[in-house]
């Protein structure tokens, strides 16, 4: 390889890179950990080495210029190799010390892994866990975060992945809002109930209908992406709302709306990098999750 032929500093392709990924300068910069102004100067150091202009600016946001679209994917090809790198090397540490991510919705992270925390604490006290809280899934390829729990089953090689039982959710009201549907309510009894939707709550009005609920578009006068907001206005006794058993059973303001309905039933996956498994302080971290989750799914 000729060396000399590399004329640009490989650090500042980074903070062109996730720039170009958050639009903005003050985005990227946060994304860093580093000031604004400063990575301003690394990208424009970068477009000088280069030669090229790499954006224009549209009022406060950034615009990739038709060369730095193409330099964009050499880039990325770059950041991915750079991961590679990292975990290769991450998985060679035999040190139960460090920083560890755990990746998971926001109910999951609230109800199942922040009471584990105490028992992990005293099992490996030398690890300090980062919990990111994201109901949109992180890419543990680029270092999103260590290890996830999903409830879906992911695809790429690269990830090792293990299923865990199969997790029963139920729908859950206030006693007071279900009083106006009887004492026994069946499931045509909701026909006009309001439950708490989501942005595209296609799928889980699919899953309603399926399971024999007479609900629309018009059933769901409520929305959010958070799970933990939905809980509440659940408990708050505004509508209907679905949750696993193994955190609505145990709200004492709420019940399931039918006694013996059947529940609806998803996957759980606890996921890393194939990288990662080998690394020890990261299998201590997986197989305590996979052991607490076994025993909180039931």
């Amino acid at each position: 390889m000729n060396w000399k032929s590399i004329n640009f500093d490989w650090n500042r392709t980074r903070a062109f890179l996730v720039t170009a990924e958050e639009g903005s300068y003050s985005k990227a910069a946060k994304a860093l950990g580093m000031s604004q102004p400063t990575l301003g100067r690394q990208v424009t150091a970068l477009e000088e080495e280069l030669g090229v202009v790499l954006f224009e600016k549209l009022g406060n946001a950034l615009r990739l210029t038709p060369t730095g679209h193409n330099l964009l994917e050499h880039v990325k090809q770059m950041a991915d190799a750079a991961n590679q790198f990292s975990l290769a090397a991450e998985g060679q540490s035999n040190e139960l010390e460090g920083r560890i991510c755990i990746s998971a919705t926001d109910t999951t992270a609230v109800y199942v892994l922040a009471p584990m925390m105490r028992k992990l604490r005293l099992r490996a006290p030398g690890i300090t866990v980062e919990i990111v809280a994201s109901n949109q899934a992180s890419d543990l390829r680029k270092r999103e975060a260590d290890i996830a729990i999903r409830n879906f089953e992911p695809r790429h090689a690269d990830l090792i992945a293990r299923k865990m039982k199969t997790s029963r959710a139920y729908l859950y009201a206030t006693p007071n809002y279900l009083q106006q549907f009887g004492d026994k309510p069946s499931k045509e009894s909701f026909v006009h109930a309001d439950f708490v939707g989501f942005n595209d709550s296609t799928p889980y009005l699919g899953a309603l209908q399926e399971a024999g609920f007479p609900v629309s578009e018009s059933n769901v006068q409520l929305i959010t992406e958070s799970h933990i907001v939905h809980w509440e206005i659940v408990k708050s006794g505004a509508a209907i709302g679905i949750m696993p058993d193994y955190i609505g059973d145990q709200e004492p303001s709420v019940q399931r709306i039918i006694q013996d309905m059947e529940p609806l039933e998803f996957e759980t996956w606890l996921v890393v990098h194939r990288e990662l498994r080998t690394n020890p302080k990261v299998r201590l971290v997986y197989d305590f999750l996979a052991e607490q989750l076994e025993a909180v799914l039931r």
